[in-house]
């Protein structure tokens, strides 16, 4: 079974073919879709895209970059939009250093709120993070230290102690089409160590299409050649990676049923 673990349907970037975009995935043997929250006022929009196609499921939560929006967002908040049996996780949040489209402070608050929801909800919660390792180590560890919860780092890209300091929290991990960039070499290494039965796929669509569509609007059709990226980076016969990430996907998203 082919599974994009993290798609953004509703990105405006879709507005125009947004529905064959999902039909082209379908065709290619794509099964399983998450589409992403990245601001809690988007939520509707999203929750919609889940709510009309059988084999989608969608996220709540706001991205970094989006923090500013909605300062004082509380777990409570997240909690309560995540009751629809279409939500299967808290996120995508986290910390984002890089560009700072949102002040730290709220950043890290807000954050929070979603770690609180994800650990009260039971499901899992969908990091982002980039530049923030000591602080993302911080604030997860600290959390972990509490009570557990389920945790996945998305498109991966940060440092080796970040990752295996995340792993002995239990975290599962997504590999994107970065793995496939010529200059990628530091994630594919991150990759090689990651636990074995806790990876899956993503293409993060519209963004990061993999080689060899690189320089394309990315589709969840593109699976494929992160799935082979992977299989590559970890020494897996093409199969034995699909039932891999496959299981891993189930593992850490339970609310989706097997079939």
């Amino acid at each position: 079974m082919l599974i994009d673990s993290h798609v953004n349907l509703h990105a405006l970037q879709f507005d125009e073919d947004r529905q064959a975009v999902i039909e082209r995935a379908r065709v290619a043997g794509v099964e399983r879709m998450i589409t992403i929250c990245d601001k809690v006022s988007a939520f509707d929009a999203v929750h919609a895209i889940a709510a009309a196609n059988p084999d989608i499921w969608c996220t709540v939560g706001t991205h970094p970059h989006e923090a500013k929006e909605k300062p004082q967002l509380t777990s409570e908040d997240l909690q309560h939009l995540a009751a629809s049996e279409k939500v299967v996780g808290i996120g995508e949040t986290g910390l984002d250093y890089h560009y700072d489209l949102s002040p730290r402070d709220i950043q890290r608050a807000v954050f929070q709120s979603h770690i609180d929801a994800a650990r009260t909800t039971g499901l899992p919660l969908v990091v982002h993070t980039r530049e923030a390792d000591d602080d993302m180590i911080q604030m997860l560890e600290g959390a972990h230290s509490k009570g557990k919860f389920k945790l996945l780092l998305h498109c991966y890209t940060s440092g080796a102690d970040l990752a295996r300091r995340a792993a002995a929290m239990g975290a599962w991990f997504s590999v994107s089409g970065i793995a496939t960039f010529k200059a990628a070499e530091a994630v594919r290494a991150v990759i090689r160590d990651m636990p074995a039965d806790r990876i899956i796929v993503e293409t993060d669509c519209p963004y990061l299409a993999p080689v060899p569509m690189r320089g394309r609007r990315n589709e969840p059709a593109y699976i494929p050649h992160v799935l082979a990226k992977v299989a590559e980076v970890r020494g897996w016969s093409p199969g034995e990676a699909e039932k891999r990430t496959e299981d891993a996907f189930f593992n850490l998203f339970n609310r989706i049923p097997r079939p």
